[in-house]
């Protein structure tokens, strides 16, 4: 039976915590504006959907390259100091693309060449968060601080295209690159002032040494490993159905307000999850995440089936508040089970592995459409989220696996300098 976390002081009274919660909700509004201004703003400039594509890459490349590497950074240096300076330079790419479209003549060189500098940056951005959260909240608070962060981002996500259209009509896109600039940087100021505790490495190695052995330490865990393709292939399913959903909904489920339904649906969806996992605290919770994952292949069939729009509308709502569940319970186990000297190395084969797949689904799934048609790709993929996801309760280490228990006090946080 599912147990509701004790009364235990709030992760909120933590100063540390409290300011790394602030300084994440504003970069986290900050972002959300930008997708919607970067397509318009690409667009206006360009009216070619392939510059809106390279600088799409541009950030995408770097990111999924230099993710392992940032690990090791993180791991290496502090993932304080380190998420300092990918804020910094994150701020300042954004700001130079703010420019550019505010001077009334942008140049697709320079907001791409920014574009690269941003996804560098995220890719030793990424891997720190974990660290971070386990740096300034003990182990006994760390689900509902993981909770937290999880639903300021997704109330960031439903608020943002909002937010977006009011900023690009009043003022311009270039505003809102101005503005996720100016949340990088109140972002790292206040990053400056915590301080985070550390575990430093217990022996020098080279680089390539790290990796491998942050990798030894993905693969020595089956319960991992195996949640990780789950994961991976509903990251590359839910590019399929962003690649196809649209056109299924306006030719066959009743136009564009049925999209736009959808989004709105998976939108409170996740933020209605996310509130959830802060307080809800099954006995398995990476088996009973991953099960509730397999959802996702409801609106994927439904989709493929042309269900009546409200059933593919709710079945997509579920399924979204299944993901908002699973993240901050995730990120908690994850936090706990692994040595915080490698655990932004795990955290950064984490997000490879999960946006890694996303590019696959953005490339197959057309092809596989003009071949076959739009039905048959998406119900392949929601076979697959189901196979995989529910698969993973196979896995004797999934089943098994519990709440980490109560660990020794950490040492006392390194003042922050």
């Amino acid at each position: 039976m599912p147990k509701y976390l004790a009364s235990v002081t709030h992760p909120l009274r933590l100063r540390a915590f409290r300011l790394l919660f602030v300084g994440r909700t504003i970069s986290a509004v900050g972002d959300a504006v930008v997708p919607a201004a970067l397509a318009l703003a690409v667009l206006r400039a360009t009216g070619s959907t392939s510059a809106l594509a390279l600088v799409l890459a541009a950030a995408m490349v770097p990111r999924l390259l230099l993710l392992p590497v940032g690990g090791v950074a993180a791991d290496r240096f502090d993932a304080r100091r380190v998420a300092i300076l990918a804020d910094l330079a994150r701020c300042a790419s954004q700001l130079v693309v703010g420019v550019e479209l505010l001077g009334g003549d942008p140049s697709l060189a320079h907001i791409t060449i920014a574009s690269a500098v941003g996804g560098t940056a995220a890719a030793f951005a990424l891997p720190t968060g974990s660290p971070l959260v386990a740096g300034t909240v003990d182990a006994a608070h760390r689900q509902r601080a993981n909770a937290l962060l999880g639903a300021t981002a997704n109330a960031s996500r439903l608020a943002g295209p909002a937010l977006a259209g009011a900023l690009i009509w009043a003022a311009g896109p270039g505003w809102a690159f101005v503005l996720d600039a100016a949340s990088f940087a109140v972002s790292a100021t206040l990053l400056s002032v915590i301080a985070v505790r550390h575990v430093p490495q217990p022996e020098r190695r080279s680089l390539t040494a790290d990796l491998l052995h942050g990798w030894r330490e993905v693969r020595s865990r089956t319960w991992f490993w195996t949640s990780l393709l789950g994961h991976g292939t509903w990251n590359g399913a839910a590019a399929v159905l962003t690649t196809l959903g649209p056109a299924v909904a306006i030719d066959r489920l009743g136009g564009e307000g049925v999209w736009l339904l959808m989004l709105q649906a998976g939108a409170v969806g996740m933020l209605t999850g996310s509130l959830v996992a802060g307080r809800l605290r099954p006995r398995r919770p990476v088996l009973m995440a991953n099960l509730a994952l397999a959802s996702y292949a409801a609106p994927l069939i439904l989709l493929a089936v042309a269900a009546p729009a409200p059933a593919v509308i709710v079945a997509y709502g579920i399924a979204l508040a299944a993901l908002g569940y699973l993240n901050p319970v995730w990120e908690t186990v994850v936090q706990s089970a692994f040595p915080p000297h490698v655990l932004a190395r795990v955290t950064s084969y984490d997000w490879l592995v999960s946006l890694g797949a996303m590019p696959l689904g953005y490339a197959l799934a057309p092809l596989a459409a003009r071949a076959w048609g739009e039905p048959v790709p998406l119900a392949v993929a929601g076979v697959l989220v189901l196979a995989a996801c529910a698969g993973t309760a196979l896995v004797p280490g999934v089943r098994r696996l519990s709440w980490p228990a109560p660990t020794p006090p950490a040492p006392a946080p390194v003042p922050a300098s």
